[in-house]
């Protein structure tokens, strides 16, 4: 588990200066044999996954995802895309690459993917999965060059259907008390179907926005003075909702990567 510099690609892609990510390694595993009588082969390229940070950036909330899924066996690459300035410079700018559908953000995710895949321990295959910005960010990401993208509460973007056209699988969870996105879970799957995207969408009725976003001692991401105001919101975790979206998604990432 390190911090990475992402910021090789400047020449190339408009990406934000600074850029650098947390990435989570697998744990080194026995040896796999590759064949009968064929010498075991220690640590077989693996799929990668880009997690998609919220509003809050990238803190240890989205660590500890990315470390989720590196037990999982996947090389998983959390790019920080408020590497310009913090939230206070860039949330603004990345608010708008989302509903938009272009602007750095975009650039820096791109970068996060090419950095991925060129890692020796990465078999060239990579997902992405986000939440709240992250996730709406990761379902306008869905056609451009992932395998698959798993969208927690994302908002849909205004040209739903033309964004879905090359979309890639996905599979996305919302709440059904989440009053930011009523009616998003029924939205997204209708487009899916009409864009003939293999997915599985679901919509808890118990949980409210920011359902899996949870620090690693449970307590809701976010600052601490923001608590009692997002709880009040009916924003935070929902424990029985999320461990059946990560059964969910940990399936659907597992079906369309590896690992």
């Amino acid at each position: 588990m390190s911090t990475v510099d992402l910021s090789g690609l400047a020449d190339i892609l408009s990406i934000s200066p600074g850029l650098s990510g947390y990435l989570a390694r697998p744990a080194t595993r026995d040896p796999v044999p590759t064949a009968v009588g064929a010498p075991p082969v220690k640590g077989l390229p693996r799929p990668g996954v880009i997690v998609l940070h919220e509003a809050w950036g990238l803190d240890e909330t989205v660590r500890a995802i990315a470390d989720r899924l590196a037990d999982l066996g996947y090389l998983a690459l959390a790019p920080d895309l408020f590497s310009a300035g913090g939230a206070h410079r860039c949330l603004v700018a990345t608010v708008r690459a989302m509903t938009s559908g272009r602007g750095r953000a975009f650039d820096d995710i791109e970068a996060a993917r090419r950095w991925l895949t060129a890692l020796p321990a990465c078999n060239g295959k990579v997902g992405v999965i986000g939440f709240c910005l992250g996730g709406g960010l990761a379902l306008l990401s869905a056609g451009r060059g992932f395998e698959v993208a798993a969208v927690n509460y994302g908002p849909l973007p205004r040209e739903l259907d033309a964004s879905l056209r090359t979309a890639c699988p996905v599979v996305a969870s919302y709440g059904g008390r989440d009053h930011i996105l009523r009616g998003a879970a029924g939205r997204l799957s209708a487009a899916l179907d009409r864009a003939g995207v293999p997915h599985d969408v679901k919509e808890y009725p118990t949980a409210g926005h920011a359902f899996l976003s949870a620090r690693p001692d449970g307590s809701p991401s976010g600052p601490r003075v923001l608590r009692p105001v997002l709880r009040a919101a009916g924003i935070g975790p929902e424990p029985v909702a999320a461990a059946d979206a990560w059964v969910r998604i940990e399936r659907f990432l597992a079906d369309y990567l590896g690992p």
